[in-house]
């Protein structure tokens, strides 16, 4: 098997494993490494990973918890959006994406709505996967430093209401952990 051939079945995995895809968002990712891609590879091979890969994740899913650490997640984000924070899953692949997508729904909600952000991206998405916590990044509108650590403390609380055990020091230049995550996102129906 090819370089290219191993880097696309992990890359299937890691997207059908993280929960926010379908299984024709990961088709579609199939054409565009396909079409970046020089080496030649087994399409098929690929095409039929994908469904392996759901029909394993399924089976699995149905030994979680009822409530996993993504639940809970998402209910902390959810209550942070209501209270004026922009809380965003899997923003973009890298900080400044998610700081894009920031800027995106900060202006599709208004500012007069909203006291700062939170986020994490696909980065931080394939590292919780492997079992190393989840990284969010956070901040204020103003780039003030005292309303940013303001943010982070409301951030927290928020997470930790929501049963997740949250690590940060304190610094508005360092991003909230949550070390002990277990990455459990159920597949997209």
């Amino acid at each position: 098997m090819n370089e290219s051939t191993k880097y696309m079945l992990d890359e299937i995995k890691m997207h059908v494993w993280s929960g926010f895809d379908s299984v024709d968002d990961v088709n579609e990712l199939i054409e565009d490494m396909l079409s970046d891609d020089s080496e030649v590879v087994d399409e098929a091979l690929l095409r039929a990973a994908v469904a392996t890969e759901f029909k394993q994740k399924l089976a699995t899913e149905t030994t979680w918890p009822t409530v996993t650490d993504c639940d809970r997640l998402d209910a902390a984000f959810e209550a942070l959006n209501k209270n004026g924070v922009i809380a965003l899953h899997n923003a973009g692949v890298t900080q400044s994406d998610g700081l894009s997508d920031v800027g995106e729904a900060l202006r599709e909600r208004g500012k007069n709505s909203v006291t700062g952000y939170c986020f994490y991206h696909w980065q931080d998405v394939e590292r919780a996967t492997k079992g190393l916590g989840l990284w969010l990044a956070f901040g204020d509108l103003d780039d003030d430093k005292s309303k940013k650590i303001n943010i982070g403390k409301v951030i927290k609380k928020t997470l930790e209401t929501n049963a997740l055990i949250v690590e940060w020091n304190g610094a508005p230049d360092i991003r909230l952990h949550i070390p002990e995550l277990v990455w459990r996102r159920r597949s997209l129906r």
